[in-house]
């Protein structure tokens, strides 16, 4: 029994030094102090500051050259002026970006921008173009030109229901054109309602109290998890800590409505994907399109387009119509309904294909406005003794602002439907010129 206590206080011994031993040496590996200062808003703004850009939008102003007594001489010159610095961020690794509209257009009456170039946080450059606008949000979508290949970071967004009210947020932008910028507050509203007198509504905007200066629009407002909950709107001017942007479920819904086959590739599919919350699934179907011609429906969850599985619509449009404008007509779909995957089949149409098969003619795009580019000679265009050269403002008197919204028009009208087309058309009365509305119609065939 000695020898067995002897043996037992032995081996307990032997096991305090090895416990002593494996803590000595556990203290010397962790014996690097830990960075205080990295907290979890360094490591946020760490993560976006990829994804947030520089923009500078410049125009052509054309400088007329006068003589002393201010009449113009007969040579001008044109120039490239900044015309408006902000922020946007990347959205996906293409090379797309969002902004605030009103950071590359100054009014709803002044021309984009001839060159908007952007400056990446690693300090390289980029031309990009404008793709379009969504005015009633105060959105833009811009694309990079970059080597093919060439991939960015996209932020990440995050879900559109998770805010909490009073929760940190960061605003990342470059206010007052001094470069990248972080700011810090707290999410003071989920939901503010501005008034606005022009196209913009300013619903559910966010309130914050972090600095979103002039400069800071179209930058992003992100969580602590460097997920973005926002894009910068504005400031309460004459006022201090008020700040907006657009949540980003609003931003969601102008990115599904960006990327259709309809607005990047000017194709009728007559459906349209929802981003945010779950899977992506279509929230509009149009009666007779394409798109419910191959039986698909509104609540479909998209699970495969081409064989290629998606996450947003981005992605969608991309597999759907190919890289290349007009390059897939016929798409192949796996849509899941009620627990059940269905296999459908798109015959897209072209928007040229479109105006030729309802109404008889084509439509081609101009600075200036949308004017009828030839007539067929035996359609209903030409039963209504329209010409090449006309310049369409509206259907059944209501304008149309763009080449989509006129499209959306056309593919909705039957068969047998009667049409108004609006026109705009100049008259030279001597030293004057007479602008005329004038409205024709066509029976739909």
């Amino acid at each position: 029994m000695k020898e067995l206590a002897k043996i037992s206080r032995f081996g307990l011994g032997f096991l305090l030094l090895v416990g002593m031993t494996l803590i000595t040496s556990c203290e010397q590996q962790n014996s690097t102090p830990v960075d205080i200062r990295r907290d979890a808003t360094v490591i946020a703004v760490e993560k976006v500051m990829p994804s947030v850009v520089n923009l500078v939008a410049t125009a052509d102003v054309t400088n007329i050259s006068r003589d002393i007594l201010g009449e113009p001489l007969p040579y001008f010159q044109i120039e490239e002026r900044p015309e408006s610095v902000g922020s946007g961020v990347i959205i996906d690794e293409a090379g797309y970006i969002l902004t605030s509209l009103h950071v590359v257009q100054q009014g709803p009456d002044v021309p984009m921008p001839s060159r908007v170039l952007v400056k990446l946080w690693d300090g390289r450059e980029f031309e990009c173009d404008p793709i379009v606008a969504v005015r009633d949000i105060d959105i833009a979508l811009l694309k990079i030109h970059a080597p093919h290949g060439e991939k960015f970071q996209p932020i990440k967004f995050a879900q559109d229901n998770d805010l909490l009210l009073g929760e940190t947020v960061i605003a990342i932008g470059n206010p007052h054109n001094l470069g990248g910028s972080v700011t810090k507050g707290i999410l003071s509203s989920r939901s503010r309602i501005l008034m606005s007198a022009g196209p913009v509504n300013y619903q559910e905007l966010l309130q914050t109290d972090a600095p979103i200066n002039e400069g800071n629009s179209g930058g992003p407002l992100v969580n602590l998890n460097g997920e973005m909950i926002g894009l910068n709107e504005s400031v309460l001017t004459n006022q201090q800590n008020i700040s907006f942007a657009i949540p980003v479920k609003r931003v969601q819904n102008a990115i599904s409505r960006i990327f259709s086959p309809e607005v990047m590739n000017h194709i009728w599919l007559g459906a349209r994907v929802k981003a945010g919350n779950g899977p992506l699934h279509f929230d509009f179907v149009q009666p007779d399109s394409p798109a419910f011609q191959a039986g698909i429906r509104i609540g479909d969850e998209v699970v495969a387009v081409n064989n290629q599985t998606i996450q947003n619509p981005i992605q969608f449009d991309r597999f759907l119509c190919g890289p290349v404008t007009n390059q897939n007509l016929t798409a192949k779909l796996i849509v899941r309904r009620k627990g059940e995957n269905y296999n459908a089949t798109v015959q897209m149409i072209s928007f040229d294909n479109l105006f030729q098969a309802k109404l008889g003619l084509t439509l081609v795009r101009k600075p200036y406005g949308i004017v009828i580019g030839s007539v067929a000679p035996d359609g209903p265009a030409a039963a209504a003794r329209l010409q090449p050269g006309l310049q369409v403002v509206g259907i059944d008197n209501q304008l149309v602002p763009d080449f989509v919204t006129l499209a959306s028009n056309v593919s909705a009208a039957k068969t047998g439907d009667h049409m108004v087309l609006n026109f705009v058309i100049q008259q030279v009365n001597g030293s004057y010129i007479q602008v005329q509305n004038v409205g024709a119609d066509l029976i739909v065939r």
